[in-house]
């Protein structure tokens, strides 16, 4: 279909609908995008906004779409140009050069075989005809224009070693190096720290002011909405709800999903202290915490021994019964480290003390499969981060939830390890009115949110006093999340439990913790209670943090 381009917009989506094997799953969506507009498409997984990028450029494998998608020409007068009906040849040349597009996950879709340089330097050699020693010195600038220090030492290094930040503008620099007329942004910044989400947000709107390129914005991050785009799309299971301008769209909601997202927020619901009253018992507590990483040490001195690379450094904190411990900070920080010493996955040293009478913690254990190291164990449960890769694929959710139970009281009989299977998944608001033969399924038919549940009643099974929750939701969509946090809350205020939780997001600190510690560099840097530490921040570090959550 070719269309005049009379004051025609950039992008023409008109009545898009794709299906997989003959199942419909965006249901002819239109939206209009124009020459250096930001627009985000928002919803939460499993809405169609990924599908519907990537079938913009005929990425989506498999997928069969309908209608038109429009592209202005950049010769004047000519007609627009329908993406769904091109040859593949033509539609080759435009991906990459006139469209580009920036993926979620860097470390996946960046070469591990090539440095970044030469991926950019292959860029401008398929899309502007140019030799190796023509792109080299641009790719080294397309990098300096994303803001990586040292550009021409960072071009010539694998993706592997350069950081996560780093790695999202290499990704970013081999976009933009053919200087695209549009940009698909799919969910950019989600797998970063809160400060590094800031810095390439700014980033990408100062290319985009500079350059005039148009971005479509794949995300379910509202506040990142909020900050970067001028207009906003909002998809629910692959209808297109509402759509307008991102200040009266969140100011005067019109559509119950729109509303439901922007109600999403993590809220506060937990017992909060009472200076009348007397001081919970100590759950944990840890002084001079240290541990260390042994390292190769370069050239000859190798040959002869190792050195040691100190990832948490004289951490001292107190946990009390019935409390939450927020621990925060930016990859690299030490946090992940500090829960895996406290799990005794990993060697520490100082001191380590659980609950009330104050026993020794895994340095004192000696061997690992004691009796006492298996009762500690049985205290001290772990709720991780990604709830899909956490659990078994091969085992069903009996077998999951229960696994916990056949180490910890092996002198159950089946009926009775079953019954306590299904109480643990009722715990957490999972029955067979809602699964019908839930303890026969696999994790594989869960949603994220379901999974992250299944995560909490194996460790609950037990019975234990201290829950460390690495990240429990930073893998969710916003609503999902607030459902996690709110079963966490509930289950902290019926059982008394403590958890230490670990998190990169400011805003599910304010949410749950009732102390704080913020790390740096392996170091507490600041401690104290969480709103005292939030809103009067005394560390220069913290205020980055704060002051990023808040933008």
């Amino acid at each position: 279909m070719n269309t005049p381009t009379t004051d025609a917009p950039l992008l023409q989506v008109q009545d898009l609908r794709i299906a997989f094997d003959g199942k419909e799953v965006v249901h002819g969506i239109s939206f209009n995008l124009a020459a250096g507009e930001k627009l985000a498409l928002v919803g939460e997984s499993g809405s169609g906004k990924s599908v519907t990028a990537l079938s913009l450029l005929r990425l989506a494998a498999h997928a069969r779409c309908q209608g038109c998608v429009l592209l202005r020409d950049t010769a004047p007068g000519a007609p627009m140009r329908d993406l769904l009906s091109l040859p593949e040849r033509e539609l080759q040349g435009l991906r990459g050069d006139d469209i580009a597009m920036i993926f979620q996950e860097p470390m996946t879709a960046l070469n591990p075989l090539f440095t970044v340089g030469e991926q950019i330097v292959e860029v401008l050699q398929l899309k502007k005809g140019l030799n190796r020693q023509q792109a080299w010195p641009l790719a080294v600038k397309a990098l300096a224009d994303t803001g990586i220090p040292e550009p021409e030492r960072r071009a010539r290094s694998y993706p592997h070693q350069l950081s996560g930040g780093q790695r999202q503008r290499a990704m970013i620099a081999m976009a933009l190096a053919t200087e695209p007329r549009l940009l698909l942004a799919d969910e950019p910044t989600t797998a970063l720290d809160v400060t590094l989400r800031a810095q390439i947000l700014d980033l990408l709107a100062d290319l985009q002011r500079r350059t005039g390129m148009a971005v479509l914005l794949i995300t379910h991050d509202l506040q990142m909405v909020r900050r970067f785009a001028d207009r906003v799309a909002v998809m629910e299971n692959g209808v297109l709800v509402e759509q307008g301008a991102v200040n009266e769209v969140f100011a005067q909601p019109q559509h119950a999903y729109t509303r439901k997202l922007l109600d999403s927020l993590p809220r506060r619901d937990v017992v909060e202290a009472n200076p009348a009253e007397p001081a919970p018992p100590t759950e944990l507590q840890a002084e001079a915490l240290r541990v260390v990483y042994p390292v190769a040490l370069p050239g000859w001195r190798g040959w002869w021994g190792r050195g040691e690379f100190v990832a948490v450094q004289g951490a001292r904190f107190s946990l009390p019964q019935g409390r939450t411990l927020g621990v925060v900070g930016e990859s690299g920080s030490g946090k992940s480290t500090l829960a895996q010493a406290v799990l005794g996955l990993l060697p520490s040293q100082g001191t380590l003390r659980f609950g009330a009478a104050g026993e020794q913690g895994w340095q004192g254990l000696g061997t690992r499969n004691t009796p006492a190291h298996r009762a500690l164990r049985r205290q001290v449960q772990v709720v991780f981060q990604d709830p899909f890769s956490s659990l078994s694929p091969r085992l069903t959710v009996e077998e999951i939830v229960g696994e916990g139970l056949l180490v910890h009281e092996p002198g159950l009989s089946v009926t009775q390890r079953r019954a306590r299977v299904a109480q643990a998944l009722a715990d957490v608001g999972l029955g067979e009115v809602q699964f019908p033969g839930l303890l026969a399924r696999y994790p594989h038919e869960f949603s994220g949110g379901q999974r992250q549940r299944l995560a909490i009643a194996r460790a609950l099974i037990v019975g234990p006093r201290l829950l460390v929750l690495d990240e429990p939701t930073s893998a969710l969509d916003v609503s999902i999340q607030k459902q996690v946090l709110q079963l966490l809350q509930q289950l902290q205020r019926e059982r008394g439990l403590s958890y230490l939780l670990i998190t990169h997001d400011i805003a599910v600190i304010r949410a749950m913790a009732h102390e704080v510690l913020v790390m740096k560099d392996g170091q507490v840097v600041e401690s104290g209670p969480v709103a005292q530490v939030l809103e009067q921040p005394q560390s220069d570090y913290t205020r980055t943090l704060v002051h990023a959550a808040l933008d």
